[in-house]
């Protein structure tokens, strides 16, 4: 484990690397810049992060600590469908005000590598479609669901990155939101005449988040009963 001072230093050198990182991008975060602008020598950057690639992951994590801090912040509304167009919407409020972070967070060239904070933000966003599942207002099971929406919400965050703030199309994010959460749920809550698929994920739903201890099966009825409903829900 790492002493005080270690971890001090550590978080010192993360800050002014953020910094330098937002100020004035990836091309400019040389471990030799990074060094020179927290007073340390080269050498100690290099015994706490290996080189740049080992700065440059621990700058992704620390971007992700960023992203979930306001992430928790996003209470539930008591509505599972308005929870995803908030959601959506914290997330490309964060991406376009942080774009360099985005951008090592989501345009990183180090494919399937991604810090812990990064499944748990995943994590984050299965809770709020688990809840819409359970609710009988998701046509699709929760995981797809993730990964449709973390596909469409970064497609339309890295585009309007790549765009002049004064160009950026207002209506680019919210019909895109509204496109894909239409597409994932169903209208109202509950559905008027719920069908099979949507039976099925709500109580494949409730399931998932219910106590083991109130549940009248074993496991292996459990796991099974959600392997039948998982199939029905497709």
């Amino acid at each position: 484990m790492e002493d005080e001072k270690t971890a001090r230093t550590r978080r010192q050198i993360l800050e002014v690397a953020a910094e330098l990182l937002e100020r004035e991008g990836a091309q400019a975060l040389s471990t030799r810049a990074v060094a020179a602008a927290a007073g340390i020598r080269a050498a100690s950057l290099y015994q706490l992060f290996g080189d740049k690639e080992g700065l440059l992951s621990a700058l992704a994590s620390h971007a992700f600590d960023l992203y979930l801090a306001q992430k928790h912040t996003v209470s539930s509304s008591g509505d599972p469908v308005d929870d995803m167009r908030r959601g959506w919407d914290m997330h490309v409020d964060f991406g376009l005000e942080h774009p360099a972070f985005y951008l090592l967070m989501y345009g990183t060239d180090r494919p399937g590598r991604q810090p812990p904070a990064a499944r748990e933000a995943h994590e984050l966003v299965l809770t709020f479609l688990g809840r819409a599942a359970s609710d009988g207002r998701l046509r699709v099971p929760p995981v797809l669901a993730a990964h449709l929406t973390l596909a469409a919400v970064t497609g339309v965050t890295l585009s309007l990155i790549g765009v002049p703030e004064s160009e950026r199309d207002p209506e680019v994010s919210p019909r895109m939101r509204d496109a894909l959460i239409g597409a994932l749920t169903t209208d109202t809550s509950p559905a008027p005449d719920p069908t099979l698929a949507t039976r099925a994920l709500a109580l494949d739903a409730a399931l998932g988040g219910a106590d083991p201890a109130l549940v009248p099966l074993r496991p292996a009825e459990t796991a099974l009963l959600q392997d039948w409903l998982q199939r029905l829900a497709r």
